[in-house]
């Protein structure tokens, strides 16, 4: 009589047919530590189901080799390898189709998943048109000649510029006339000693404190370092 499917031999017996392939009691244990089953239950079983011939086993030495019966599994003819081979090949033609097929719905949601949604335009849209009110309310003062800035603040917005230009021609000056003291006497070239002083003039940045220099307020003497 076979043993139920939810005994230790059942559960046993079907795992050695399901793997048909090798295996010691060590083996079986391990996949089947989900039934809590004791190692020593399942050599049991192994046992029993090898001695009613349901299982076969070999020794090697100490050890026990357990194998489902092959003459219970119905073996293919050569026209049945075939066609399971045939139908094994369009398998995995329909298998990379499905994959390119869901490659390019990956594609197309990550497209989507990349443009704003109706939420984010209606969001942006109250933004943006607050900021043209607010630049439509800042022209039309522009336009009726109102002030936006006080005399006193334009008066201090020019001091400070105006200190800025005196103390960047003053600092020129002085790294001019350092520059001159050390290069004169030297024997090394000064455009190669400037390299390899890693220094910068004002053009080499692109600025010049002439251009600067001129967007002083008109009728203001040129500060004196």
């Amino acid at each position: 009589m076979a043993p139920k499917s939810d005994s230790a031999e059942g559960i046993v017996l079907n795992f050695v047919n399901e793997q048909n392939r090798p295996l010691n009691s060590q083996n079986v244990a391990d996949f089947l530590q989900k039934f809590n089953l004791k190692k020593a239950a399942i050599q049991k079983a192994l046992d029993s189901l090898a001695d009613s011939g349901r299982i076969s086993f070999k020794e090697y030495g100490k050890q026990k080799i357990y194998l489902a019966r092959q003459d219970q599994f119905q073996i293919p003819n050569t026209e049945e390898l075939n066609q399971m081979k045939e139908e094994n090949a369009k398998l995995q033609e329909m298998l990379e189709e499905q994959k390119k097929a869901n490659s390019q719905l990956e594609g197309e949601i990550k497209s989507l998943q990349s443009h704003l949604t109706l939420e984010d335009i209606q969001s942006n849209d109250v933004k943006l048109r607050k900021q043209v009110k607010e630049m439509e309310e800042r022209l039309t003062k522009l336009r009726g000649g109102v002030t936006l800035v006080s005399p006193e603040e334009r008066k201090a917005v020019e001091k400070t510029y105006s200190d800025a230009i005196s103390q960047w021609r003053k600092r020129k000056r002085m790294f001019k006339d350092v520059w001159d003291a050390i290069t004169e006497n030297s024997p090394k070239n000064p455009q190669e000693f400037k390299e390899e002083l890693c220094l910068e003039y004002d053009e080499d940045i692109g600025v010049s404190l002439q251009i600067y220099s001129t967007l002083m307020p008109h009728g203001k003497k040129r500060p004196r370092g």
